[in-house]
């Protein structure tokens, strides 16, 4: 599960004698894997586990702040993912009491809370009780697992808003915060609703809320298996899940268009109901944003409603004018985002509707929203989205016809051919990928370079923000985006000698002026010396002349285009994260895959 977090990790095993052992490191989980070497694995003996890879929030990433933390009378081991927002007075009421912590986390007030409860007072003795009434002094968002060395043949897990997910296998049972954490043992699996405990025994499993009442869940077949979560071959599972793009895509396209109309998949939303929407909020973090806005020039182009593009994590704190008649259009890989979530939430108290575009089954967007439509991408293991954002892209275009569908400002036999061209995008995608050898040619060229331009025009703006983000991310180096027409408004004072400036050129047969005005703009950054990295469409000659180096995509529409434009922008940052000394493309430092925490 590293792709989670990898600050740190740890192992608690409890014995089944009345103990728990426990070995914990900082750093990858190598160094886990050193330290049970150096213990022995005799001494984590056991029937019960519980394991943590860590992604800091409170406390920088060390031996004593990694998880599981031990309660201070050695019986109760835990882990935490999110955040205790009342830490502070808990671990002050803990040190008045007598009770010394030995880390810098918020997390470990829970171990030592339930310890506590245990030993003394109302719930003493009784794991469950002490569990439930921890549980209901915390606040925040959370998931805990507790476990207590005189109960050893049980797990106590419970979650506010982090996710959450119970693996039943056939006289075992898994905990995880995905579902990658058990795929090989089991894919049968229960997704646990907000504010729910479950009580895991090796045969059995018992649901409630927080109040101790009966709580229900829907179980789940997991859809894919254990290869598509291992790297098959490649070095890395980002460029593993690069050459996954084209089933990705189609995947996510399959099963949309019936009889001539476009279908959405879980919808509790009428087409009446669409029909009479006037605007369309867009929310969404990171690589989701971008692939929003592109939702913003598709569903404006083919529906003729205002669309507002907003960072999940600003949109709830400006008070944002929503109505019935509002869409919001929430994007999420993991459905877990926690802004993201938050935003969804905000949106449905102001009577908007609400639809997610999410690549979890049974997430907690999806299922606090009116409809979704689920990405087909699998599971996307590298901490920068690839084929998670070409999958959004997609299935947000979709969102965008069947608004044009409802609205009926698009006939049927024009979003028929819509259609068939983004259905003709994936087998592209299969050909783009064969630039892998030429892209990372250019890298090696490049070097261990400090700072890159990005540049683009309509769609391609989008499309630069999403390579300089793939490049910060991977090569830790200086990336911006921009639009192209801005280039003259203060970031060509950048452009110096041998600067890399990567642009995104529109097809010469969309809007003619466009196209001439990104050729003006490779002109105006040759001219001071810059290397341009020109990204066209195969055909146009007009740049050839001002590339100094040129990468061909295959020709599409102008609202495709950013499929296939993407593309060779995930090669070129993962090389050139490479030649940066970066070699772990999969592990940015100081990321997460999913962002559970506000």
């Amino acid at each position: 599960m590293e792709y989670r977090g990898y600050d740190s990790a740890g192992i608690a095993v409890a014995d089944g004698q009345g103990a728990i052992n426990m070995a914990k490191r900082a750093g990858k989980l190598a160094n886990l894997e050193e330290r049970i070497a150096e213990v022995g694995e005799n001494s984590l003996a056991g029937c019960t586990a519980i394991g943590h890879t860590r992604w800091a929030t409170h406390g920088r990433p060390t031996d004593a702040n990694a998880h599981p933390h031990m309660s201070y009378d050695g019986k109760v081991a835990i882990v935490h993912n999110g955040i205790i927002e009342n830490f502070a007075p808990l671990r002050a009421e803990l040190e008045a009491a007598g009770i010394s912590l030995v880390s810098d986390t918020d997390s470990e007030v829970a171990a030592h809370l339930l310890a506590r409860a245990y030993n003394e007072g109302e719930t003493a003795e009784d794991f469950q009780a002490s569990a439930l009434s921890v549980l209901n002094r915390l606040e925040g968002a959370f998931t805990l697992l507790f476990m207590h060395a005189d109960h050893p043949d049980m797990i106590i897990a419970a979650r506010r808003s982090t996710p959450l997910i119970l693996g039943v296998g056939e006289g075992e049972m898994f905990l995880g915060s995905d579902v990658a954490a058990f795929i090989e043992f089991t894919r049968n699996a229960v997704e646990l609703e907000q504010d729910s405990v479950v009580i895991v025994h090796a045969d059995e499993y018992q649901l409630m809320h927080f109040d101790g009442s009966k709580a229900s869940a829907t179980p789940f077949t997991i859809d894919w298996d254990l290869a598509a979560a291992e790297k098959g071959g490649f070095d890395s599972f980002m460029m593993k899940e690069i050459h996954e793009q084209p089933s990705a895509v189609r995947d996510t396209l399959a099963g949309h268009f019936h009889d001539g109309r476009v279908v959405l998949d879980e919808q509790h939303l009428t087409e009446e109901e669409l029909k009479y929407i006037d605007q369309v909020f867009v929310v969404a973090c990171g690589s989701a944003y971008h692939s929003g806005l592109l939702a913003k020039y598709a569903i404006e182009h083919w529906v003729r409603i205002p669309v507002q593009i907003e960072v999940a994590s600003e949109f709830r704190y400006r008070d944002p004018v929503l109505d019935e008649r509002t869409l919001v259009l929430a994007i999420s890989q993991s459905g877990e985002t926690a802004d993201t979530l938050e935003a969804v939430r905000h949106a449905k108290s102001q009577g908007a509707k609400v639809l997610a575009v999410c690549n979890t089954n049974g997430s907690q967007i999806p299922r606090e929203s009116d409809a979704v439509l689920y990405t087909h991408a699998g599971p996307e293991i590298g901490v920068a989205s690839t084929k998670a954002f070409l999958a959004q892209v997609a299935a947000n275009y979709i969102v965008g016809l069947a608004l044009a569908q409802a609205k009926g400002t698009k006939y049927p036999d024009e979003i028929a051919e819509i259609y068939d061209t983004l259905e003709a995008i994936p087998a592209k995608v299969e050909e783009l990928l064969a630039c892998e050898g030429p892209v990372n040619d250019i890298a090696k060229e490049l070097g261990a370079i400090r700072t890159m331009l990005f540049l683009g025009r309509g769609v391609g703006f989008p499309v630069a923000l999403e390579g300089a983000l793939k490049l910060k991310e991977l090569a830790y180096i200086h990336a911006e985006g921009f639009p192209a027409g801005e280039l003259k408004h203060g970031p060509i004072a950048l452009i110096e000698d041998d600067l890399p400036v990567v642009v995104i050129v529109p097809s010469p047969r969309g809007v003619k002026l466009l196209h001439s005005k990104i050729v003006s703009n490779i002109q105006e950054i040759r001219a001071r010396g810059a290397k341009t990295i020109v990204i066209a469409e195969e055909g146009d000659d007009a740049v050839v002349p001002y590339a100094t180096w040129l990468i061909r995509i295959p020709e599409t529409s102008t609202i495709m285009q950013p499929l296939l434009a993407t593309v060779p922008l995930q090669f070129l940052a993962a090389e050139i994260a490479r030649q940066c000394g970066n070699e772990d493309i999969d592990k940015p430092r100081n990321l997460a895959k999913s962002v559970t925490v506000e």
